[in-house]
């Protein structure tokens, strides 16, 4: 008799765990079932974040823990980044007073913000309130602290301290990474606290990621997958982690690049 899927995940994993690598044929001998079974076992597994499917196998996950500078992230994915920050700026109303995080996602917010008179940012990233200042017509909050050179971005005790006297309707937050196992990552432990204390004082959350960061495990936790409500991400992110979040009662709203074209 053949084991459950959630007997063969435990005992793949503690061998993962052990040896760094699993094959595709030691398994399906072990586990008494088909090559075509592990391999979907491993696909899910890989879905989740706990390996990294590879020919014949897969291996274990190393977190990634060097982020790129800040200048070289705009590069990436800049289609995807334009198409949600124009529908994450959608969701801003005239009155509105919001957080927003350090990233390259986060400053196409401010692209789309240009009619909004009545809204107030809150920032502690350099290049979105360098932006808002020559784009931006509402009121700008930047938050000092210890200066992060590398992300062009404040952080540490003062910039926590400013944040907690403060309270805003929403918080734009783009995380290093999404994981089932691990929820919401950073690459620097610094960049987590300052996410957690933005998610703290804030009415509503709303986490902008492009297809790239599901599956992804970075460095810091930031929160669990329990504590997101709303994803906007593009339309390159699988069905299968659309359907993981819309059974975790997460709202996922797709960014399409051609409606968001000017």
């Amino acid at each position: 008799m053949s084991l459950s899927f959630e007997k063969r995940k435990k005992k793949i994993l503690e061998y993962l765990n052990k040896e760094g690598r699993v094959e595709v044929l030691v398994l399906a001998d072990e586990f008494n079932v088909s090559t075509e079974t592990i391999r979907r076992d491993l696909e899910r597994l890989d879905s989740e974040g706990k390996l990294k499917k590879v020919y014949g196998g897969a291996v274990k996950v190393r977190a990634d823990s060097l982020e790129l500078p800040f200048d070289e992230k705009t590069q990436l994915h800049a289609k995807e980044k334009a198409a949600i920050g124009k529908y994450a700026a959608s969701m801003v109303k005239n009155g509105d007073t919001i957080m927003l995080g350090n990233g390259t996602t986060t400053m196409e917010i401010i692209r789309n913000l240009r009619e909004h008179k009545d809204v107030t940012i809150v920032t502690h990233s350099t290049p979105t309130m360098l932006l808002a200042i020559e784009i931006f017509n509402g009121k700008i909050i930047f938050v000092g602290g210890e200066v992060n050179p590398r992300q062009k971005s404040t952080e540490g005790p003062l910039a926590e301290l400013i944040l907690n006297q403060l309270r805003v309707n929403k918080t734009f937050l783009s995380p290093g990474g999404i994981s089932l196992v691990d929820g919401l990552t950073d690459y620097e432990l610094s960049e987590a606290n300052i996410s957690r204390k933005m998610m703290d004082r804030a009415d509503e959350v709303i986490i902008i990621a492009d297809s790239s960061k599901f599956g992804r495990t970075t460095f810091a936790n930031v929160c669990s997958l329990d504590d997101v409500y709303t994803v906007i991400t593009d339309r390159n992110c699988t069905e299968e982690w659309q359907q993981y979040m819309t059974d975790r009662d997460i709202t996922v709203w797709i960014a399409n690049e051609e409606e968001s074209a000017d």
